[in-house]
């Protein structure tokens, strides 16, 4: 029976790997702490991203530190069932593609877990970062090219939520309020402020949540906008940064049966080898 994947530093170790546009990096991660016990490794993500060519060089970096066993890996996509159900900044083929069973032929090692990159950064925000210990509904939302979104209630993930497209103005949110739309119309902190608002409002309205966490690498700037936003909820920048996806993959791979020790042991609502 599959198990119940919660947000909670765990015993043992277990690798993340994280696929991105522009590198594939992955680390083995302690699973009480959160911290990597080697230094993480990149790689270029090969152009053009096909789901064969990526898992070759997901092999890498897991050979890298001669690992065999449980084994996150994000991906830019939906993942229902460790299925890729959508496609972005890879190409196109990933679109129907097992990810669980591409990546286990590729690296040797397992179980392994494929999990959308946004969920797996909050899943990790919320076990060892800035929502670590905080009950009740956390959005994790990464600003960036798009918008990523992660829902975890009382430490729960609900996988897939793709809040970055809720409509803003005819358009997906992300096209009016990612990063990217910041620095592809010169708007400054005051203009992007107000879209920001107007998302975060709608998402507060939708879930009336504890906390919003945000991440994306202009969360380093966060003291430029944050301020600017008025919500009952309460919103904090990221702590892991650039690492969350990594740490988030590995935690829910230990969670999966044969996984890390003490990983948990009720039903879940996640299927095996997928959020």
């Amino acid at each position: 029976m599959a198990q119940e994947q919660q947000a909670r530093p765990l015993t043992g170790t277990a690798l993340g790997v994280d696929i991105g546009g522009s590198g594939i990096k992955g680390a083995p991660v302690d699973l009480a702490t959160g911290a990597f016990l080697a230094e993480r490794v990149r790689i270029p993500t090969p152009q053009p991203a096909t789901p064969e060519a990526v898992a070759a060089t997901v092999g890498e970096v897991t050979r890298s530190f001669d690992w065999t066993g449980p084994l996150g890996c994000t991906v830019p996509a939906v993942v229902r069932g460790g299925v890729a159900r959508s496609a972005a900044n890879i190409d196109p083929s990933w679109i129907g593609t097992d990810v669980v069973t591409l990546v286990s032929g590729a690296t040797g090692a397992g179980p392994v877990l494929a999990v959308n990159d946004a969920d797996a950064a909050g899943f990790a925000e919320v076990a060892y970062g800035a929502a670590k210990g905080r009950d009740g509904v956390v959005i994790v939302v990464t600003l960036g090219t798009g918008i990523g979104t992660a829902v975890i209630s009382d430490g729960r993930l609900l996988p897939n939520t793709e809040l970055g497209h809720l409509e803003l103005d005819g358009h997906d949110a992300e096209r009016k309020a990612a990063d990217s739309a910041r620095e592809r119309e010169d708007l400054s902190w005051k203009e992007w402020g107000h879209r920001l608002q107007r998302y975060f409002s709608h998402l507060e309205m939708l879930f009336s949540p504890s906390l919003f966490v945000v991440g994306g690498g202009v969360s380093k700037k966060a003291d430029k906008f944050l301020p600017l936003l008025e919500l009952e909820t309460e919103i904090v920048p990221a702590a892991l940064r650039n690492d969350a996806g990594i740490v988030g993959a590995a935690l829910l791979a230990a969670q999966l049966p044969g996984g890390a020790p003490e990983a948990g042991g009720a039903p879940s609502a996640l299927e095996p080898g997928g959020a």
